[in-house]
């Protein structure tokens, strides 16, 4: 099976630190490590590494080789730019179906914590065991969710189908949007509720059959560049069709209109690094604790201050709060609005201070 990490993104709810020029996942936000660099070492521990591709765009391949210097050059799957996941995912299948036509792989998404990693690297061989089982099929790996987050979207698993070396298959009933606090509360009390990750695992050749069916405008453009795809006019042909791929998400343009799919429920010890509560959330050592980097005196409780100057932060009766200090930006917001933080991103860019995007 092959392991395609997804590392394209801005990262925008990390903002001031994650920026348009530098954006999450090559920063260290869980300690001496990239967001990048994690991801990849995890993957390596249980992959070959003639089977680990990066999906990434033209500008920030560069930088990925300064973080991965001795990553085979030729293992990128390059986006001339940004058209969201479906033509990304679709470019990936084309690469992959012309190098090895049974080809299996699964998404890994850049900017995912995992803390039980024997277990994520487990129930992937699972999965690639039921993809080999049913090679039409999607098979998707869904976390148990230990928490009400109204963040994540959800999967709602319908009947047990079978058994894969003593795990139980799920059919997928449903995808779930994400949920208000009180419909998140009732989720958790259901069993038949995941957290919905992204980590898909198929065939190259099945998600290009989906492409086919329900994405045929976007088919026809991935045939043209698959057809030149290791060839000497594969990067001029990519450049010229990619554009031409309306932009438009995997999940409106085929996973919601699946009827069959597969769901492995998991305990991963998963968490998305997508905001700042987040970040505070995986490295609080113990509930209520402070997170704190940099130079810091006061009070405060259950709050993450980070500071990236010499600049001292100090704080009096705080407490669920973010405070994050740079050199020409500092954010301070509640925890719970740790996912607003993308407004201000796009009120930056509405008033056009490019300087600090």
């Amino acid at each position: 099976m092959y392991a395609v990490i997804l590392a394209g993104g801005t990262g925008t709810r990390l903002w001031p630190v994650s920026r348009f020029g530098q954006p999450k996942q090559f920063q260290p936000f869980l300690g001496k490590h990239t967001l990048l660099q994690k991801t990849f070492l995890r993957i390596k521990k249980g992959f070959p590494s003639n089977k680990i591709f990066i999906s990434t765009n033209q500008k920030q391949r560069l930088t990925i080789l300064k973080q991965l210097p001795k990553f085979p050059k030729n293992q990128f799957i390059l986006e001339p730019e940004k058209r969201d996941t479906a033509p990304a995912l679709g470019l990936v299948a084309a690469f992959l179906a012309k190098l090895d036509p049974e080809s299996i792989f699964f998404t890994a998404n850049v900017d995912h914590y995992i803390e039980k990693e024997k277990e994520f690297r487990r129930v992937l061989k699972l999965a690639e065991t039921v993809v080999k089982k049913h090679p039409k099929s999607i098979t998707l790996v869904g976390v148990n969710p230990t928490y009400p987050e109204t963040g994540y979207g959800y999967i709602k698993m319908g009947k047990p189908v079978f058994r894969v070396d003593g795990h139980e298959v799920f059919n997928v009933d449903r995808f779930v949007e994400k949920p208000n606090l009180e419909t998140a509360k009732d989720y958790l009390k259901r069993w038949e509720y995941l957290w919905n990750p992204a980590i898909f695992v198929w065939q190259a050749q099945t998600l290009l059959d989906l492409f086919k069916k329900y994405l045929p405008n976007h088919y026809r453009i991935l045939m043209r560049i698959q057809k030149a795809i290791g060839t000497s006019k594969q990067n001029q042909v990519i450049k010229a069709e990619f554009p031409k791929m309306k932009p438009i998400s995997i999940d409106y343009g085929i996973m919601e209109k699946v009827k069959h799919m597969f769901v492995l429920p998991a305990d991963l010890g998963w968490a998305d690094i997508g905001h700042w509560r987040t970040v505070r959330d995986v490295l609080q050592k113990k509930p209520a604790a402070n997170v704190i980097h940099g130079r810091h005196i006061g009070s405060a409780e259950n709050s993450l201050i980070y500071g990236y100057t010499k600049r001292i932060i100090t704080t009096a009766g705080l407490k669920d709060m973010i405070i994050v200090d740079t050199e020409d930006a500092l954010l301070v917001c509640p925890a719970d609005s740790a996912q607003d933080v993308k407004k201000i991103v796009e009120e930056l860019k509405a008033k056009k201070l490019k300087n600090l995007l």
